[in-house]
Protein backbone atom coordinates (compact mmCIF):
# COMPACT_ATOMS: atom_id res chain seq x y z
CA UNK A 1 0.00 0.00 0.00
CA UNK A 2 1.32 3.31 -0.90
CA UNK A 3 2.95 5.63 1.48
CA UNK A 4 -0.03 9.03 1.61
CA UNK A 5 2.97 11.05 2.61
CA UNK A 6 4.81 9.69 -1.14
CA UNK A 7 1.84 10.60 -2.93
CA UNK A 8 1.36 13.95 -1.48
CA UNK A 9 4.89 14.16 -2.20
CA UNK A 10 4.92 13.87 -5.85
CA UNK A 11 1.57 15.62 -6.01
CA UNK A 12 3.96 18.74 -5.27
CA UNK A 13 7.39 17.86 -7.52
CA UNK A 14 4.29 17.70 -10.42
CA UNK A 15 2.82 21.26 -9.16
CA UNK A 16 6.22 22.59 -9.33
CA UNK A 17 7.10 21.51 -12.73
CA UNK A 18 3.83 23.28 -14.07
CA UNK A 19 4.52 26.43 -12.33
CA UNK A 20 7.43 27.11 -14.20
CA UNK A 21 5.16 27.30 -16.73
CA UNK A 22 2.18 29.29 -15.24
CA UNK A 23 2.45 32.01 -18.14
CA UNK A 24 2.43 29.87 -20.67
CA UNK A 25 -0.94 27.96 -19.68
CA UNK A 26 -2.38 31.33 -19.31
CA UNK A 27 -2.14 32.29 -22.52
CA UNK A 28 -3.21 28.65 -23.50
CA UNK A 29 -6.12 28.91 -21.92
CA UNK A 30 -6.83 32.72 -23.29
CA UNK A 31 -6.78 31.11 -27.03
CA UNK A 32 -9.12 28.42 -26.21
CA UNK A 33 -11.26 30.69 -24.71
CA UNK A 34 -11.14 32.48 -27.99
CA UNK A 35 -12.34 29.40 -29.46
CA UNK A 36 -14.85 27.62 -27.53
CA UNK A 37 -16.03 30.94 -25.23
CA UNK A 38 -15.27 34.29 -27.27
CA UNK A 39 -18.23 36.14 -25.73
CA UNK A 40 -15.39 36.05 -23.09
CA UNK A 41 -12.43 37.47 -24.97
CA UNK A 42 -13.07 40.90 -25.72
CA UNK A 43 -11.60 43.61 -28.25
CA UNK A 44 -11.59 45.65 -24.96
CA UNK A 45 -7.53 45.21 -24.04
CA UNK A 46 -8.41 46.03 -20.10
CA UNK A 47 -10.66 43.43 -20.58
CA UNK A 48 -8.70 40.56 -22.29
CA UNK A 49 -5.86 41.59 -19.79
CA UNK A 50 -8.17 41.11 -16.76
CA UNK A 51 -8.95 37.88 -18.21
CA UNK A 52 -5.43 36.55 -18.49
CA UNK A 53 -4.94 37.83 -14.90
CA UNK A 54 -7.60 35.69 -13.69
CA UNK A 55 -6.16 32.87 -15.33
CA UNK A 56 -2.80 33.42 -14.10
CA UNK A 57 -3.48 33.70 -10.86
CA UNK A 58 -6.56 31.03 -10.96
CA UNK A 59 -3.79 28.44 -12.07
CA UNK A 60 -1.23 29.90 -9.61
CA UNK A 61 -3.43 29.31 -6.36
CA UNK A 62 -4.32 26.08 -7.80
CA UNK A 63 -0.59 24.91 -7.59
CA UNK A 64 0.39 26.30 -4.99
CA UNK A 65 -2.58 24.19 -2.61
CA UNK A 66 -1.18 20.95 -4.09
CA UNK A 67 3.15 22.64 -3.40
CA UNK A 68 2.14 23.20 0.20
CA UNK A 69 -0.88 20.91 0.96
CA UNK A 70 -3.37 23.67 1.33
CA UNK A 71 -6.88 22.68 2.29
CA UNK A 72 -8.90 23.76 -1.01
CA UNK A 73 -12.09 23.92 0.77
CA UNK A 74 -10.55 27.13 2.98
CA UNK A 75 -8.89 28.81 -0.75
CA UNK A 76 -10.62 32.94 -1.55
CA UNK A 77 -10.86 33.45 -5.20
CA UNK A 78 -8.13 35.48 -6.45
CA UNK A 79 -9.00 39.02 -6.67
CA UNK A 80 -8.22 39.28 -10.54
CA UNK A 81 -11.69 36.36 -10.72
CA UNK A 82 -13.78 38.59 -8.63
CA UNK A 83 -13.70 41.45 -10.47
CA UNK A 84 -13.56 39.74 -14.09
CA UNK A 85 -16.95 38.20 -12.92
CA UNK A 86 -18.27 41.47 -12.07
CA UNK A 87 -16.91 42.94 -15.39
CA UNK A 88 -18.66 40.12 -16.97
CA UNK A 89 -21.89 40.97 -15.00
CA UNK A 90 -22.14 44.60 -16.24
CA UNK A 91 -21.49 43.36 -20.01
CA UNK A 92 -24.12 41.10 -19.58
CA UNK A 93 -22.10 37.95 -20.36
CA UNK A 94 -24.31 34.95 -18.95
CA UNK A 95 -23.21 33.35 -16.20
CA UNK A 96 -23.10 30.02 -17.90
CA UNK A 97 -20.38 30.75 -19.82
CA UNK A 98 -18.24 32.18 -16.56
CA UNK A 99 -18.95 28.40 -15.40
CA UNK A 100 -17.82 26.27 -18.73
CA UNK A 101 -14.83 28.78 -18.09
CA UNK A 102 -13.54 27.10 -14.79
CA UNK A 103 -14.43 23.52 -16.26
CA UNK A 104 -13.15 24.33 -19.64
CA UNK A 105 -9.39 25.49 -17.69
CA UNK A 106 -10.13 22.76 -15.35
CA UNK A 107 -9.77 20.15 -17.83
CA UNK A 108 -6.68 21.99 -19.92
CA UNK A 109 -4.52 21.78 -16.99
CA UNK A 110 -5.62 18.28 -15.98
CA UNK A 111 -4.33 17.39 -19.35
CA UNK A 112 -1.03 19.28 -19.18
CA UNK A 113 -0.59 17.01 -15.87
CA UNK A 114 -1.33 13.75 -17.27
CA UNK A 115 0.99 14.24 -20.13
CA UNK A 116 3.69 15.88 -17.68
CA UNK A 117 3.32 12.97 -14.77
CA UNK A 118 4.90 10.09 -15.94
CA UNK A 119 8.26 11.60 -16.77
CA UNK A 120 8.12 12.39 -13.08
CA UNK A 121 5.96 9.07 -11.52
CA UNK A 122 7.01 5.82 -13.80
CA UNK A 123 5.25 3.95 -11.60
CA UNK A 124 1.85 3.29 -12.79
CA UNK A 125 0.02 2.50 -9.30
CA UNK A 126 2.17 5.85 -7.81
CA UNK A 127 0.60 7.44 -10.82
CA UNK A 128 -3.07 6.45 -10.51
CA UNK A 129 -3.06 7.47 -6.62
CA UNK A 130 -1.57 10.75 -7.22
CA UNK A 131 -3.70 11.71 -10.38
CA UNK A 132 -6.95 10.36 -8.24
CA UNK A 133 -5.57 12.68 -5.40
CA UNK A 134 -5.24 15.59 -7.47
CA UNK A 135 -8.39 15.18 -9.29
CA UNK A 136 -10.35 15.49 -5.96
CA UNK A 137 -8.59 18.38 -4.66
CA UNK A 138 -8.44 20.05 -8.22
CA UNK A 139 -12.55 19.38 -7.77
CA UNK A 140 -12.65 21.04 -4.44
CA UNK A 141 -11.37 24.11 -5.79
CA UNK A 142 -12.99 24.61 -8.77
CA UNK A 143 -15.96 23.84 -6.73
CA UNK A 144 -15.15 26.64 -3.85
CA UNK A 145 -13.66 29.33 -6.23
CA UNK A 146 -16.86 28.53 -8.83
CA UNK A 147 -19.10 29.59 -5.78
CA UNK A 148 -17.63 32.95 -5.32
CA UNK A 149 -17.29 34.14 -8.44
CA UNK A 150 -20.77 33.55 -9.36
CA UNK A 151 -22.06 34.96 -6.20
CA UNK A 152 -19.66 38.27 -6.75
CA UNK A 153 -21.38 38.12 -10.94
CA UNK A 154 -25.10 38.10 -9.22
CA UNK A 155 -24.12 41.17 -6.53
CA UNK A 156 -23.07 43.23 -9.30
CA UNK A 157 -25.36 42.62 -11.98
CA UNK A 158 -28.20 43.47 -9.42
CA UNK A 159 -26.29 46.52 -8.55
CA UNK A 160 -25.29 47.57 -12.02
CA UNK A 161 -29.16 46.44 -13.07
CA UNK A 162 -30.28 49.23 -10.73
CA UNK A 163 -27.83 52.00 -11.84
CA UNK A 164 -28.33 51.46 -15.38
CA UNK A 165 -32.29 51.53 -14.75
CA UNK A 166 -32.58 54.32 -12.72
CA UNK A 167 -32.82 56.83 -15.42
CA UNK A 168 -34.49 54.79 -17.46
CA UNK A 169 -37.24 54.14 -14.51
CA UNK A 170 -37.67 58.07 -13.95
CA UNK A 171 -38.77 58.32 -17.83
CA UNK A 172 -41.00 55.52 -17.98
CA UNK A 173 -42.91 56.63 -14.68
CA UNK A 174 -42.92 60.52 -16.11
CA UNK A 175 -44.29 58.64 -19.48
CA UNK A 176 -46.95 56.51 -17.12
CA UNK A 177 -48.34 59.74 -15.58
CA UNK A 178 -48.86 61.60 -18.66
CA UNK A 179 -45.39 62.19 -20.09
CA UNK A 180 -43.55 61.93 -22.74
CA UNK A 181 -44.98 64.03 -25.26
CA UNK A 182 -41.74 63.78 -27.56
CA UNK A 183 -42.44 60.45 -28.82
CA UNK A 184 -38.93 60.04 -30.35
CA UNK A 185 -36.94 61.40 -27.45
CA UNK A 186 -38.70 58.87 -24.98
CA UNK A 187 -38.39 56.31 -26.87
CA UNK A 188 -34.31 57.05 -27.75
CA UNK A 189 -34.18 57.50 -23.81
CA UNK A 190 -36.02 54.25 -22.53
CA UNK A 191 -34.48 52.45 -25.17
CA UNK A 192 -38.40 50.56 -26.06
CA UNK A 193 -40.46 51.28 -29.14
CA UNK A 194 -43.99 52.90 -28.19
CA UNK A 195 -45.57 53.12 -31.21
CA UNK A 196 -47.12 48.95 -31.63
CA UNK A 197 -48.82 46.57 -29.40
CA UNK A 198 -47.71 46.46 -25.70
CA UNK A 199 -48.47 43.47 -22.65
CA UNK A 200 -47.94 45.02 -19.56
CA UNK A 201 -46.29 42.38 -16.67
CA UNK A 202 -45.08 42.88 -12.95
CA UNK A 203 -42.80 40.14 -11.81
CA UNK A 204 -41.76 39.75 -8.03
CA UNK A 205 -40.64 38.02 -5.56
CA UNK A 206 -43.32 37.35 -2.68
CA UNK A 207 -40.34 36.14 -0.08
CA UNK A 208 -36.64 36.68 0.01
CA UNK A 209 -35.32 35.02 -2.84
CA UNK A 210 -33.29 31.45 -2.02
CA UNK A 211 -30.35 32.44 -3.33
CA UNK A 212 -29.17 36.11 -4.64
CA UNK A 213 -29.04 37.63 -7.97
CA UNK A 214 -32.84 38.20 -7.27
CA UNK A 215 -33.06 40.61 -10.19
CA UNK A 216 -31.01 38.60 -12.90
CA UNK A 217 -33.78 35.64 -12.30
CA UNK A 218 -36.68 37.96 -12.41
CA UNK A 219 -35.00 39.34 -15.81
CA UNK A 220 -34.71 35.42 -16.77
CA UNK A 221 -38.26 34.69 -16.02
CA UNK A 222 -39.21 38.19 -18.38
CA UNK A 223 -36.98 36.64 -20.93
CA UNK A 224 -38.67 33.37 -21.07
CA UNK A 225 -42.10 34.19 -20.95
CA UNK A 226 -41.46 36.26 -24.32
CA UNK A 227 -40.54 33.06 -25.91
CA UNK A 228 -44.28 32.30 -25.75
CA UNK A 229 -45.32 35.83 -27.79
CA UNK A 230 -45.48 37.22 -30.72
CA UNK A 231 -42.93 39.95 -29.93
CA UNK A 232 -41.64 42.74 -32.25
CA UNK A 233 -38.48 43.60 -30.27
CA UNK A 234 -36.40 43.24 -27.25
CA UNK A 235 -38.87 43.48 -24.14
CA UNK A 236 -38.66 46.49 -21.36
CA UNK A 237 -37.71 45.53 -18.18
CA UNK A 238 -37.69 48.52 -15.33
CA UNK A 239 -36.34 47.66 -11.86
CA UNK A 240 -38.83 49.07 -8.98
CA UNK A 241 -36.68 47.86 -6.40
CA UNK A 242 -34.46 44.97 -6.18
CA UNK A 243 -37.05 42.54 -5.73
CA UNK A 244 -39.56 43.65 -8.03
CA UNK A 245 -39.49 44.93 -11.95
CA UNK A 246 -42.63 46.25 -14.13
CA UNK A 247 -42.13 44.64 -17.59
CA UNK A 248 -43.40 45.58 -21.58
CA UNK A 249 -43.55 43.24 -24.18
CA UNK A 250 -43.38 45.05 -27.65
CA UNK A 251 -46.02 42.76 -29.42
CA UNK A 252 -46.59 42.54 -33.69
CA UNK A 253 -49.97 41.04 -32.60
CA UNK A 254 -52.48 41.18 -29.25
CA UNK A 255 -51.87 37.76 -27.44
CA UNK A 256 -51.05 36.59 -23.92
CA UNK A 257 -48.40 33.59 -23.07
CA UNK A 258 -50.13 30.56 -22.86
CA UNK A 259 -50.93 29.17 -19.18
CA UNK A 260 -49.20 26.14 -19.33
CA UNK A 261 -46.17 28.03 -20.54
CA UNK A 262 -46.24 30.72 -18.02
CA UNK A 263 -46.47 27.39 -15.46
CA UNK A 264 -43.56 25.52 -16.89
CA UNK A 265 -41.45 28.85 -16.99
CA UNK A 266 -42.28 29.64 -13.03
CA UNK A 267 -41.91 26.01 -12.45
CA UNK A 268 -38.11 26.41 -12.58
CA UNK A 269 -37.75 29.76 -11.56
CA UNK A 270 -36.94 30.32 -7.49
CA UNK A 271 -40.24 29.56 -5.99
CA UNK A 272 -40.88 32.73 -4.19
CA UNK A 273 -41.48 34.29 -8.57
CA UNK A 274 -44.92 35.30 -8.66
CA UNK A 275 -46.21 37.64 -12.15
CA UNK A 276 -49.11 39.49 -13.17
CA UNK A 277 -50.33 40.63 -16.99
CA UNK A 278 -52.40 43.40 -18.00
CA UNK A 279 -54.29 43.37 -21.23
CA UNK A 280 -52.75 44.36 -24.55
CA UNK A 281 -52.90 48.07 -25.90
CA UNK A 282 -52.23 50.00 -28.59
CA UNK A 283 -49.41 53.26 -28.31
CA UNK A 284 -48.91 55.12 -25.59
CA UNK A 285 -52.38 54.99 -24.39
CA UNK A 286 -52.48 51.02 -24.19
CA UNK A 287 -48.92 51.12 -23.03
CA UNK A 288 -50.04 52.98 -19.53
CA UNK A 289 -53.57 51.13 -20.11
CA UNK A 290 -52.03 47.50 -19.54
CA UNK A 291 -49.51 48.73 -17.14
CA UNK A 292 -52.48 50.10 -14.49
CA UNK A 293 -54.25 46.78 -15.18
CA UNK A 294 -51.25 45.24 -13.89
CA UNK A 295 -50.89 47.34 -10.89
CA UNK A 296 -54.55 46.48 -10.13
CA UNK A 297 -54.27 42.68 -10.26
CA UNK A 298 -50.29 42.97 -8.14
CA UNK A 299 -52.34 44.88 -5.51
CA UNK A 300 -55.14 41.85 -5.32
CA UNK A 301 -51.86 39.50 -5.37
CA UNK A 302 -50.04 41.30 -2.59
CA UNK A 303 -53.06 41.51 -0.34
CA UNK A 304 -54.36 38.18 -0.80
CA UNK A 305 -50.42 36.93 -0.28
CA UNK A 306 -49.60 32.98 -1.45
CA UNK A 307 -53.47 32.34 -1.66
CA UNK A 308 -53.84 33.42 -5.14
CA UNK A 309 -51.13 31.41 -6.69
CA UNK A 310 -48.27 32.80 -8.76
CA UNK A 311 -49.84 34.37 -11.75
CA UNK A 312 -52.93 36.19 -12.45
CA UNK A 313 -54.39 37.55 -15.40
CA UNK A 314 -56.56 41.16 -15.54
CA UNK A 315 -58.53 38.92 -18.15
CA UNK A 316 -59.57 36.40 -15.26
CA UNK A 317 -59.78 38.75 -12.27
CA UNK A 318 -60.01 42.46 -13.29
CA UNK A 319 -63.65 42.47 -12.10
CA UNK A 320 -62.26 40.74 -8.90
CA UNK A 321 -59.49 43.46 -8.85
CA UNK A 322 -61.61 46.63 -9.18
CA UNK A 323 -64.07 44.62 -6.40
CA UNK A 324 -61.02 44.42 -3.91
CA UNK A 325 -59.46 47.51 -3.36
CA UNK A 326 -60.49 46.74 0.09
CA UNK A 327 -60.20 43.60 0.94
CA UNK A 328 -61.85 43.68 4.35
CA UNK A 329 -65.02 45.04 2.51
CA UNK A 330 -64.81 42.22 0.34
CA UNK A 331 -64.22 39.19 2.99
CA UNK A 332 -67.35 40.82 4.63
CA UNK A 333 -69.16 40.94 1.29
CA UNK A 334 -68.07 37.10 -0.02
CA UNK A 335 -69.58 35.97 4.36
CA UNK A 336 -72.58 38.06 3.53
CA UNK A 337 -73.56 36.45 0.00
CA UNK A 338 -72.28 32.83 0.62
CA UNK A 339 -72.75 32.36 4.10
CA UNK A 340 -71.44 29.09 5.59
CA UNK A 341 -70.80 28.36 2.38
CA UNK A 342 -67.45 30.84 2.68
CA UNK A 343 -66.08 28.12 5.42
CA UNK A 344 -62.68 27.47 4.90
CA UNK A 345 -62.37 23.73 5.07
CA UNK A 346 -62.57 20.39 2.71
CA UNK A 347 -65.88 19.98 2.44
CA UNK A 348 -67.29 23.26 1.68
CA UNK A 349 -64.79 24.03 -0.81
CA UNK A 350 -66.04 21.04 -2.86
CA UNK A 351 -69.46 22.35 -2.91
CA UNK A 352 -68.37 25.96 -3.73
CA UNK A 353 -65.84 24.51 -6.84
CA UNK A 354 -68.92 22.43 -7.87
CA UNK A 355 -71.46 24.91 -7.69
CA UNK A 356 -68.83 27.83 -9.32
CA UNK A 357 -68.20 25.23 -12.38
CA UNK A 358 -71.68 24.54 -12.89
CA UNK A 359 -72.36 28.32 -13.18
CA UNK A 360 -69.35 28.63 -15.71
CA UNK A 361 -70.83 26.21 -17.57
CA UNK A 362 -74.34 27.57 -18.02
CA UNK A 363 -76.01 26.12 -15.44
CA UNK A 364 -75.05 22.53 -17.28
CA UNK A 365 -74.93 19.62 -15.22
CA UNK A 366 -73.92 17.86 -18.16
CA UNK A 367 -70.98 20.25 -19.14
CA UNK A 368 -70.06 20.93 -15.19
CA UNK A 369 -69.41 16.88 -14.85
CA UNK A 370 -67.23 16.79 -17.86
CA UNK A 371 -64.93 19.33 -16.43
CA UNK A 372 -65.14 18.13 -12.89
CA UNK A 373 -64.74 14.82 -14.18
CA UNK A 374 -67.57 13.38 -12.15
CA UNK A 375 -70.82 11.57 -12.09
CA UNK A 376 -73.67 14.00 -13.35
CA UNK A 377 -75.97 13.28 -10.25
CA UNK A 378 -72.66 14.13 -8.34
CA UNK A 379 -72.90 17.42 -9.41
CA UNK A 380 -76.82 17.93 -9.23
CA UNK A 381 -76.64 16.47 -5.51
CA UNK A 382 -73.42 19.10 -4.61
CA UNK A 383 -75.41 22.18 -6.28
CA UNK A 384 -78.45 21.61 -4.57
CA UNK A 385 -76.60 21.03 -1.03
CA UNK A 386 -74.90 24.24 -1.64
CA UNK A 387 -77.86 26.07 -2.27
CA UNK A 388 -79.10 24.28 1.04
CA UNK A 389 -76.61 25.97 2.85
CA UNK A 390 -76.59 29.29 0.63
CA UNK A 391 -80.99 29.26 2.15
CA UNK A 392 -82.18 30.33 -1.31
CA UNK A 393 -81.95 29.25 -5.17
CA UNK A 394 -78.89 30.51 -6.91
CA UNK A 395 -81.55 32.09 -10.02
CA UNK A 396 -82.36 34.32 -7.33
CA UNK A 397 -78.68 36.17 -6.98
CA UNK A 398 -77.03 34.47 -9.43
CA UNK A 399 -74.50 37.25 -10.63
CA UNK A 400 -72.79 38.24 -6.76
CA UNK A 401 -73.43 34.31 -5.87
CA UNK A 402 -70.90 33.78 -9.12
CA UNK A 403 -69.11 36.88 -8.43
CA UNK A 404 -68.50 35.95 -4.93
CA UNK A 405 -67.39 32.27 -5.62
CA UNK A 406 -64.62 33.53 -7.94
CA UNK A 407 -63.21 35.30 -5.21
CA UNK A 408 -62.83 32.41 -3.44
CA UNK A 409 -61.44 30.71 -5.99
CA UNK A 410 -58.91 33.18 -6.37
CA UNK A 411 -58.22 34.15 -2.94
CA UNK A 412 -59.26 31.91 -0.77
CA UNK A 413 -58.24 31.86 2.95
CA UNK A 414 -57.71 35.92 2.16
CA UNK A 415 -61.65 36.21 1.91
CA UNK A 416 -62.90 32.60 3.74
CA UNK A 417 -64.30 32.45 7.24
CA UNK A 418 -62.17 30.75 9.45
CA UNK A 419 -63.61 27.92 12.31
Amino acid sequence: MLDEAVVTDNIARLAARLSARTAELTGDLVKLYARELPNLVHDDESVVSLLSASLYQNIDTALRIFQHGIDPARVEAPAAAMEYARRLAQRGIPVIDLIRAYYLGQTAILNHAIAVAPELMPDPVLLGAALGKALTITFTFIDRVTQQVVSAYQEERDRWLLNRSAMRAARVRSLLEGGGAELDATEAAIGYRLRGTHLAVIVWHGLDPAHGNALGSLELVAGEIAADLPTAGEPLFVPVDELCAWVWFPLSAPALPGEEHVERVLAKADPAVRLVLGEPGEGVDGFRRSHRQAMRVHALATAAGEHCGRVLTFRDVGAIALMTSDLAAARTWVAETLGELATGDEQHERLRETLRVFLATGSSYTAAAGRLTMHKNSVQYRVRKAEEILGRPVAESRLDIELALKLCHRLGGAVLLTR
